[in-house]
């Protein structure tokens, strides 16, 4: 009980400067999201109709996916054209990205029915219309799977941007560690678990919106 009286009396006391931060928490995280759609979106639709390259680009979202995100942030802030800050973050977090959403715009282009595609051609749709009016609106469920596991684990990492200049949400976990105050580190945390609940929920219902009533998910079956 003392510790949840301790939170609220920190978030009260330095409301200003936690909606600074949760600001910049948030502008770093939307502006990676945009990016990360707009390019893993199509590189994820490339590979799945040239599957040559599909192996070498899907190793390769692995292999950064699995580099310690210390390191990496790190890395871009030895590059002088991007240096400390937030050109060194966007980028880093839009590597991490890439694993998720291109996995799941692969596997849920090619999990369409082929028989479903042999329809398409039947009645004479070209290659682009079976990809955009067949292919794509089926695989969204499995795409905004991965766009929501992509969305949460972004608006984490975002909070290691605070050791290379990011004055974020990660500041205030940072500096509750190594002041040793545990309202500071817990109010830093539930902040950043808000923002990716809201943004969860967000694409949650952008999903329901945009997929067909028969290929949604049902929880009650």
């Amino acid at each position: 009980m003392e510790l949840i009286t301790g939170v609220y009396n920190f978030f009260v006391s330095n409301s200003s400067r936690i909606v600074d931060y949760a600001g910049n928490h948030f502008a770093l995280v939307l502006i990676v999201i945009v990016l990360s759609l707009a390019i893993w979106i199509s590189v994820g639709l490339i590979i799945s109709k040239y599957e040559r390259f599909a192996g070498s680009v899907i190793g390769m979202a692995n292999i950064i996916f699995v580099i310690p995100s210390i390191s990496l942030f790190g890395l871009f802030v030895t590059i002088p054209q991007l240096g400390l800050g937030r050109r060194s973050a966007v980028l880093a977090l839009v590597l991490y990205a890439m694993m998720p959403l291109v996995g799941s715009v692969f596997r849920g282009i090619k999990s369409v029915d082929l028989s479903v595609i042999e329809a398409g051609k039947g009645m004479g749709m070209t290659d682009n219309q079976i990809m955009f009016q067949i292919q794509v609106p089926i695989a969204w469920p499995v795409v905004f799977a991965g766009l929501r596991v992509a969305v949460v684990m972004i608006t984490g990492m975002a909070t290691i941007a605070t050791f290379i200049g990011e004055r974020n949400l990660g500041r205030l976990i940072h500096h509750g560690i190594t002041r040793g105050n545990a309202e500071m580190i817990i109010t830093g945390a539930l902040v950043v678990s808000f923002i990716a609940l809201a943004l969860d929920f967000l694409f949650g219902w952008i999903e329901k919106k945009v997929t067909s009533p028969g290929l949604r998910y049902d929880e009650n079956r």
